[in-house]
């Protein structure tokens, strides 16, 4: 069994930066995996980027290529999302989420039923 806990959401402007964390407790293995989507009023949920455990590659959606990055910290069992030059469309719910998968692909990594644990989400809203 998995357990996330989210942190970081909140209120910025237009163009400024936010580093969302997600603590696990848990088993990982070698086929783990933890990612984060984000579901905006009306609209399904989206992937936003994911990260392989062992060997930390990375999987971005086109839309938040260049402006996010994914990192994890093994020692501290957490994965971070940083976003910069935020955007008002960016504004959503943003969940944690994680996974044991068997193949490493954006087409497998980018679908939120391939994932086993979720967080209870955290609040990212930009507006000026």
């Amino acid at each position: 069994q998995v357990q996330l806990v989210e942190s970081g959401g909140g209120l910025v402007q237009p163009g400024d930066s936010l580093r969302l964390s997600c603590a696990a407790s848990g088993r990982t293995e070698s086929s783990y995996a933890m990612g984060w989507f984000r579901q905006a009023p009306g609209k399904e949920r989206e992937f936003v980027a994911s990260i392989r455990w062992s060997g930390g590659t990375t999987y971005y959606a086109d839309s938040v290529k260049g402006r996010f990055t994914i990192s994890r910290d093994a020692a501290k069992n957490t994965v971070y999302l940083l976003m910069t030059s935020l955007k008002p469309e960016d504004t959503a719910v943003y969940y944690c989420a994680a996974g044991f998968f068997r193949q490493f692909t954006i087409p497998t990594m980018s679908q939120w039923g391939n994932y086993n644990y979720w967080g209870q989400g955290t609040q990212v809203t930009v507006s000026s």
